[in-house]
């Protein structure tokens, strides 16, 4: 009988070859990270836009002075909320 040792030791030994590796028509990653991105998706509505276009929708939404363009409705109910708030502690019975 052998030994537990050379148990192990032949066990480790039959194991298979890496499946780990990835395919060989992979793309490393290092290469994908320095590929120059032509092409992206706007982060609003999906559709394909240039870098170009892209680089200004950007500049745009991180843009803090940018007033958002909602409807009057949802405006007005903003400013309902907003009332309610600074009213609620005057008024507790209020929901």
């Amino acid at each position: 009988m052998l030994s537990p040792s050379l148990t192990l030791i032949f066990s480790l030994a039959m194991v298979a070859p890496a499946l780990a590796l990835p395919q060989p028509e992979d793309t490393p990653e290092e290469i994908l990270r320095t590929e120059i991105i032509t092409e992206a998706r706007s982060p609003l509505t999906g559709e394909p836009l240039s870098a170009t276009e892209y680089a200004i929708l950007m500049e745009q939404l991180q843009d803090p002075n940018r007033n958002p363009q909602v409807s009057p409705e949802v405006a007005q109910l903003i400013g309902l909320l907003q009332f309610r708030r600074v009213v609620k502690p005057i008024l507790p019975f209020i929901r």
